[in-house]
């Protein structure tokens, strides 16, 4: 029964294949909130609500940045927790108030 071994290795190949973005279980991606503000996380990299493209503290499951002069609540920081593969909470600076963000598609223009 050499053939065995080979369906195992198939089947294993099948089930990576169907698991999707490499993202999951990760804080990357594009994020939505209920009153239509957006942010992209890349790494280290941030598209915040305002538009602006900086850095900030990533780690797999969480990411915080400094909000830039021309957004609201500038200066303060911005902490986010992934909290599952569509659901992140985010606190805003200044606030102890926790939003829930949920994973959204790319922006259509």
């Amino acid at each position: 029964m050499p053939f065995r071994p080979r369906i195992l290795v198939l089947a294993g190949l099948a089930v990576v294949a169907m698991s999707g973005e490499g993202r999951a279980d990760a804080i990357d991606g594009q994020w939505c909130a209920v009153d239509g503000k957006r942010i992209e996380i890349n790494g280290p990299r941030i598209r915040t609500p305002g538009g602006a493209q900086m850095q900030g503290d990533y780690d797999r499951h969480g990411f915080r940045y400094v909000v830039p002069a021309a957004e609201p609540g500038a200066g303060g920081t911005v902490v986010m927790r992934l909290l599952n593969d569509n659901l992140m909470q985010l606190t805003p600076p200044g606030s102890s108030a926790v939003q829930q963000w949920n994973r959204c598609g790319p922006p259509i223009s």
